[in-house]
């Protein structure tokens, strides 16, 4: 429900929800009608090369995002430390030798969220820069004070190639 409600809201529509006991519930989703055709975009010049051979933390709470983020990552070259628990991330931050070059954090977890996490791991792992991840929009997460503006952030669902663009560019950046 958060990414639909994420879809929703960037696109300026809202939701209904009507609700009878022993009747069920029914969503309704209202977006603005588009006035004229979309102008073509022109072509976007990318990175030809999103490969890496840096070492990313990764933090997700469900399992298929978890294994897969791991799986794009590491197809890309980048040695992935991947977790599902903050808790296990600060361990595992804590026991590893080397360096850690980037932490890819959900936002919203059990235990903690992405910003306390990567408050804790700043103070173990110096420099550490973070993209944060959620279904939620930027501008939700901003507005309720879980994210300073101005983070790098990722919002779900999102293709292989955004996120190797988005963690290719913070660690070039």
């Amino acid at each position: 429900m958060a990414t639909v409600y994420g879809i929703v809201k960037q696109n300026n529509g809202f939701i209904n929800v009507y609700s009878e006991p022993g009747q069920g519930t029914t969503f309704k989703i209202c977006l603005p009608r588009a006035e004229a055709q979309a102008a073509e975009k022109p072509p976007v010049k990318v990175k030809k090369d999103l490969r890496g051979n840096e070492t990313v933390l990764l933090v997700e709470d469900e399992e298929p995002l978890l294994a897969l983020g791991k799986t794009i990552l590491q197809r890309h070259g980048h040695a992935v430390l991947a977790t599902k628990s903050p808790t296990e991330a600060l361990g595992i931050a804590q026991s590893h030798p080397g360096p850690i070059h980037r932490l890819l954090t959900d936002v919203v977890m059990p235990e903690m969220n992405g910003k306390d996490l990567r408050d804790k791991l700043a103070e173990l792992k110096s420099g550490l820069r973070s993209i944060f991840m959620s279904g939620y929009t930027a501008n939700v997460i901003a507005h309720h004070g879980i994210l300073d503006k101005g983070v790098d952030f990722l919002h779900k669902p999102f293709s292989v190639r955004t996120l190797l663009e988005k963690v290719r560019g913070v660690l070039d950046g």
